[in-house]
């Protein structure tokens, strides 16, 4: 039975669904790395939220793991780029609690705005210090937005209703999605200069780090009051102390820390700092709902193959699964069959796509194709680290889509450069759902591919097929099929037979002294 372990605190519903749908649930939290460390081989999904930690070296330990899902949308406890080598799908669920972070960084701007945690303290401690906590009105302020993805989207929606000036920094915001948001695109600089409020959604990137320094807050109107409730490390915390000393900052309101828990902070104790323990998704809406779309998700993955919110693989929703699957088996074929002929040294793939496969969600088709062509060659390859394997040796992938006319319904072509020359192979689905190969190397074929099959070029000669076929006769290797094509009389031609059994090297090489054979090798499907 597929097993899946719950690592971290979810509503008790995700086990539920895990169960309903025929998948084994555990739930182990609290687990040391090392107690992770020792379990995991026995599991084939990973569902965690912050807490648990999926390094290199679990993931390493995880023999059967096919996918780990994030409740919530940061996976910085997660190494995706060794869960991608591993060819392990790592998926988060980004919608499932973003009202919710959005609605806490509108709350901490709040009480910014009215120093209401320290007025809180004050009173309750018997003052009445009402001359001490001045605050400002939002309305007219300048909101500046750093990344106005599904987070900050909200925000700027909230803040519009609160009668702000909203401008955002984002490099992935086109000019329509802001002209739809109502937001005023600026470059950084811009939204440092201008900006009353900065709020951060961004996620943590080599490129994000720190990028609230020194540098950057010197560049800032005085009086700024910064709110962060995505990932403690954009931010530079010294730098921020130095801020508030200056009065450079006027106020600074933290969800999340460098270090957490952060049982101390070198900010605490200032009465112009307002501190949560990372809340931000932290409402009972949010933790349900994340919870469930994690379950979902991965049984969805577990049973059909359905792709969603992945961060490192195409998205195949469940609805296009099962359309997808013959194809998928075609693209599967193609590579490998491609990849057991390649001796040499991979320079550039092209897959195309022609009829109704050209109308298809065609990513997750050339990710199998390149884990079907690279399997052969290299260990551990899928379709989840294909991709990167190949980018990783420098192979050139192209993806071309025709709306030309064919001979066929759909068609699926594979061309395979390498150092020495070109190779290209094609199929389709017969019925729908049954592949068939139907050109080698510019040679119409029809040929269903078995598990055992015999692949031969030679020069089209009198008696070749009956030398062939007396050889492997002779050996006792019993034929089940036999597919021939020629390019012209005389020409160049292929023989592709299926056997009952895998052909010897011994074999091999005694097919290849025949006259006018050029190629001969055994293939495995």
């Amino acid at each position: 039975m597929t097993r899946v372990l719950i690592a971290d605190d979810l509503s008790p519903r995700a086990a539920e669904i895990f169960r309903e749908r025929g998948i084994e649930a555990d739930v182990k939290v609290g687990l040391t790395p090392a107690d992770l460390e020792s379990i995991i081989a026995d599991y084939d999904g990973l569902a965690v939220r912050s807490a648990t930690k999926a390094t290199a070296k679990i993931i390493a330990a995880a023999k059967t793991l096919k996918v780990i899902g994030r409740a919530g949308i940061g996976v910085d406890n997660i190494d995706v780029p060794a869960a991608t080598q591993r060819g392990i799908v790592v998926m988060n669920t980004p919608h499932g609690n973003s009202v919710t972070t959005a609605e806490h960084a509108i709350a901490m701007m709040f009480a910014l705005a009215r120093q209401i945690p320290a007025a809180d303290q004050s009173t309750q401690a018997g003052k009445w210090e009402k001359s001490r906590f001045v605050g400002v009105e939002l309305m007219g302020k300048v909101l500046g937005i750093v990344g106005c993805g599904n987070i900050g989207s909200i925000v700027a929606d909230r803040a519009h209703g609160l009668k702000m000036k909203v401008i955002a920094f984002d490099p992935f915001l086109s000019d329509d999605r802001a002209r739809d948001l109502n937001v005023e695109k600026v470059e950084l600089d811009q939204l440092f200069a201008r900006a009353d409020f900065i709020t951060l959604h961004t996620p943590l990137t080599d490129g994000t780090r720190h990028m609230i320094n020194a540098a950057a807050i010197a560049r800032m109107k005085p009086g700024v009051r910064i709110i962060n409730c995505a990932r403690g490390e954009l931010v530079v915390e010294e730098d921020l102390k130095a801020g508030l000393a200056s009065g450079q900052i006027a106020g600074v309101a933290l969800d999340v820390f460098a270090v957490e828990p952060a049982k101390s902070n070198q900010l605490f104790g200032s009465d112009k700092l307002v501190a949560t323990p990372h809340l931000g998704a932290s409402t009972a809406e949010a933790q349900e709902k994340v919870a469930l779309q994690v379950a979902e998700q991965m049984a969805d993955f577990l049973l059909t193959g359905a792709v969603t919110n992945a961060l490192n693989m195409p998205s195949v929703t469940a609805e296009e699964a099962p359309k997808l699957r013959p194809y998928m088996k075609l693209a599967q074929q193609l590579g490998s069959f491609a990849g057991q002929l390649t001796r040499s040294g991979l320079k550039a793939i092209t897959i195309e796509y022609e009829g109704q496969a050209a109308e298809l969600n065609t990513r997750p088709l050339t990710a199998v194709a390149l884990a079907g062509l690279l399997g052969p060659l290299l260990d551990s390859v899928n379709m989840v680290n294909a991709p990167v394997i190949a980018r990783e040796r420098n192979i050139e992938v192209s993806e071309v889509k025709h709306s030309r006319p064919s001979d066929y319904q759909t068609l699926i072509r594979l061309t395979v450069t390498t150092d020495r020359q070109s190779r290209d192979v094609a199929g389709t689905l017969f019925g729908g759902d049954k592949p068939r190969l139907v050109q080698i190397k510019g040679i119409a074929v029809e040929a269903e591919l078995g598990r055992h099959m015999l692949y031969v070029t030679n020069r089209d000669k009198p008696g070749f097929i009956g030398r062939l076929g007396t050889l492997l006769g002779t050996e006792g290797v019993n034929i089940a099929t036999f597919h021939l094509g020629r390019s012209a009389p005389g020409e160049d031609a292929i023989a592709l037979i299926e056997v009952d059994e895998p052909v010897s090297d011994a074999l091999l090489a005694r097919i290849r002294e025949i006259p006018d054979v050029v190629q001969a090798t055994a293939l495995a499907f």
